[in-house]
């Protein structure tokens, strides 16, 4: 499997990885219980640092897709190189590092990431064109 549709599988599993402080702020904020009954609405409860977790969470279902299809693009016109695989190594950091910013609070530290991780899907879509 290539670097690209490994970073692919990272970022997925980042989804579900960013699922954890949610569910943990969940259980703190239900009294040490997690509402698997009703959990949107335990969610929509969140403050602070539960809040943002939830945020960040949601945002990577939102980037998931964008950097797929970049990575897709690149794969089916048989793009492949340097140029990709640090595009695609890019990205994976950047929404490492964006979940940490979310997490911590560093408001335009995650602005800036979250720009670096769309330029590079974007980018990916653009690399058969260059």
């Amino acid at each position: 499997m290539s670097l690209p549709f490994w970073c692919v599988f990272i970022s997925a599993l980042l989804i579900f990885l960013a699922k954890a402080p949610v569910a943990k702020a969940m259980a703190e904020e239900g009294g040490g219980r997690y509402d698997n009954r009703h959990p949107r609405a335990q969610q929509a409860r969140l403050s602070g640092f539960g809040a943002r977790a939830l945020a960040a969470h949601l945002n990577s279902f939102e980037a998931f897709p964008l950097f797929a299809v970049g990575v897709l693009m690149a794969h089916v016109t048989q793009t492949q190189g340097p140029l990709v695989d640090g595009l695609a190594l890019t990205f994976v950091a950047a929404r490492v590092l964006y979940l940490g910013c979310y997490w911590a609070d560093l408001h335009w530290q995650r602005s800036v990431v979250w720009v670096i991780g769309l330029l590079s899907s974007l980018l990916l879509m653009l690399t058969p064109a260059l």
